[in-house]
């Protein structure tokens, strides 16, 4: 975040590049979808999501972004129709650098409003925790609780990954150097175990004897329900889905400020208000 205040200012004494220069923050709520989530999108139980980027606009339709976004996701089984008796749940803090262009269907030289397409690459950081029964936060992924390590060539997953953002927004041009809008982007990622959960349950005495009775505790929580006692689920049940990967989305308000001077915009002849750089 640092860095991209320190560019901006930089840029900011060229005025031909301040004038396309652009401080963007963001704010709204953050999302997944996943084995504890199924909905391929839902608004259901958001964190918060924010951020801060620059962006440049190489023409009067497209720009090129860098952000970085800090956001919060869940992920609860009492909270879906399905999986109720498995009773996991998890939380994760996202970190995320993202590159990405941006293309307006409108010129923005002519009009004070349009929707825009955006898509890029991106590096992030998750970390899936819960709470156990004591209130103590334990990190799953140091758990293995699917056996990452020691059963089957599953191996222990990465907690920085890369990722696909891409999604749609609407941005509306306030002042020759303010504009608001709306977005939502979803993130194409590459593992399942965004939630710490995919495939199958590893034998109970192989996982105590490997990870220890943390990770049987938290592999399978049914015992915490007032449902009576379910037992252990045999080595090889299913415990989630890797057939689909993980997601998580963001659908944010978005602030926008131009570094420059804007007195030489054109205005629209249909709508009679300025644009944005």
């Amino acid at each position: 975040m640092k860095t991209i205040i320190s560019i901006a200012f930089c840029l900011l004494s060229l005025q031909p590049i301040a004038q396309r220069l652009h401080i963007n923050a963001f704010m709204g709520a953050s999302n997944y979808s996943g084995d504890l989530q199924p909905k391929r999108f839902s608004l259901s139980h958001p964190g918060f999501a924010r951020g801060l980027g620059i962006s440049y606009d190489i023409s009067d339709k497209i720009s090129i972004r860098a952000e970085y976004s800090y956001a919060k996701i869940t992920g609860d089984d009492k909270l879906s129709s399905r999986n109720q008796v498995r009773n996991l749940n998890f939380t994760s803090y996202i970190s995320e650098w993202q590159i990405a262009g941006e293309y307006y269907l409108k010129d923005m030289q002519e009009y004070s409003t349009s929707p825009y397409l955006f898509a890029g690459v991106a590096v992030y950081h998750f970390n899936p925790f819960t709470n156990d029964t004591s209130g103590n936060k334990a990190y799953l992924k140091f758990l293995n609780t699917e056996g990452q390590g020691f059963y089957q060539n599953r191996k222990p997953y990465n907690l920085t990954q890369f990722a696909i953002p891409f999604g749609a927004g609407y941005k509306w041009v306030l002042t020759n150097n303010i504009s608001l809008g709306i977005e939502l982007g979803l993130r194409k990622l590459f593992t399942d175990y965004l939630d710490d959960v995919s495939t199958t349950y590893v034998d109970q005495n192989l996982l105590l004897s490997n990870s220890g009775p943390k990770a049987v505790e938290l592999a399978f929580r049914s015992n915490e329900l007032n449902k009576g006692l379910q037992p252990y689920p045999a080595d090889g049940t299913q415990r989630g889905g890797a057939k689909y990967k993980d997601w998580y989305y963001f659908t944010v308000l978005k602030a926008s400020v131009a570094l420059g001077n804007s007195d030489n915009r054109k205005h629209s002849s249909k709508l009679g208000c300025p644009t944005r750089l």
